[in-house]
């Protein structure tokens, strides 16, 4: 790491390297999978991710030793195609205390800071354990399915989560919900 102090802090300039180097690379997700097993039925979680051609994943080295968290990987393992390593923090308090807080200051410059401060929003809605009600939950999923092209590229909707989620009792009783569903 290239270091500015004895407190092992990385130099300005690389921080706002780095923040255009995400503007372009990276990616703030918020995953939504099934899981019979939980309350509700479905897992949130949110991830950042910084990709880059292996020949080139050094840089994602750097990236790993500035925030000092996460962990690096191949993007596809196994595919003769895809040669891109991503770099991913997945760890709620990781993303908490080091990653958002990098982004606040070092803002991105294009439109991917408005996803940015979604994925903020919905990483203190889950530190706040919002998904584990029905509430905060649909709230979650308002704030993701508007992230990237309105969840566009999600393999399941919003309303098919929604659905499964509160029963219809609920919907009838909620003017909220019922807007919604």
């Amino acid at each position: 790491m290239v270091a500015d102090n004895q407190q092992g802090r990385p130099k300005k300039w690389l921080c706002h390297y780095i923040a255009g180097f995400v503007d372009g690379e990276g990616s703030f997700h918020v995953g939504i999978h099934k899981r019979s097993q939980l309350k509700l039925g479905w897992q949130v979680y949110c991830e950042f991710h910084v990709s880059q051609h292996r020949d080139k994943a050094s840089i994602l080295e750097i990236i790993m030793n500035v925030f000092d968290c996460g962990y690096i990987k191949e993007n596809h393992p196994g595919s003769k195609r895809d040669h891109t390593m991503v770099y991913v923090v997945r760890n709620q308090q990781d993303l908490t205390k080091k990653v958002i807080p990098f982004f606040r200051k070092y803002p991105l410059i294009s439109l991917k800071q408005v996803e940015f401060e979604k994925f903020a929003k919905v990483v203190g809605m889950v530190e706040s354990k919002e998904h584990l009600n029905n509430l905060g939950l649909t709230k979650i999923l308002d704030v993701a399915f508007s992230m990237y092209g309105e969840g566009k590229y999600r393999k399941i909707s919003k309303y098919s989560i929604m659905n499964s989620l509160v029963p219809s009792e609920t919907i009838r009783r909620s003017p909220k919900l019922q807007k919604l569903g």
